[in-house]
């Protein structure tokens, strides 16, 4: 018998890579002290149309809800508007980026494939996977975990933690779901 959890896709989002794509699309613009974006605040293109809002500012990255996504953008590609901060990409844009980078990481998870920590320790192969999620076999410990915590480098996939810290969060869940063949996203 095996042990299932699911980690929700807000805990992964701050395990998960920043689009490249929208990294070099939103690039050109320096970034300012008064730049900064904070969050709440609307984010506007050249011009002046709204792309989104700040929904987070995590370290040098700011997340931006377009409506239909959220996108990682890093600070330094955020200029000063008249209105406030200001990208160099529309909102169609942005959320074609974001698409675009969403389908090439899917595309890369395929079953049989080894995952790595982000220090770069074998943490299992990919059992399966489906539209949104990938089941990791972890030696005997089953992970379902969103597409969009892998991201992809030279050697196979890897997730934005380390091997320990997923060990841990897969600790609760396991524990709270004993004798049962599947789990419930911890809280």
């Amino acid at each position: 018998m095996f042990r299932m959890f699911l980690l929700s896709g807000a805990a992964m989002l701050a395990w998960s890579a920043v689009p490249a794509s929208a990294q070099s699309a939103a690039a050109g613009t320096a970034t300012t002290a008064a730049a900064r974006p904070t969050v709440g605040a609307t984010v506007y293109d050249t011009t002046g149309n709204v792309v989104g809002t700040v929904d987070s500012v995590n370290g040098d990255v700011a997340v931006v809800a377009t409506g239909k996504n959220k996108v990682g953008i890093p600070l330094t590609s955020f200029g000063k508007g008249d209105k406030g901060p200001l990208l160099a990409m529309t909102r169609d844009q942005l959320d074609q980026a974001a698409a675009g980078a969403k389908a090439q990481q899917a595309a890369s998870v395929t079953q049989g494939a080894t995952v790595m920590d982000s220090q770069g320790v074998t943490i299992g192969t990919v059992k399966s996977v489906d539209s949104q999620y990938a089941l990791v076999d972890m030696q005997g410990t089953e992970v379902k975990l969103p597409l969009s915590a892998f991201a992809t480098r030279d050697n196979g996939l890897m997730l934005g933690m380390t091997k320990a810290q997923l060990e841990a969060a897969a600790k609760p869940a396991a524990g709270a779901n004993a004798g049962s063949a599947g789990a419930t996203p911890p809280s």
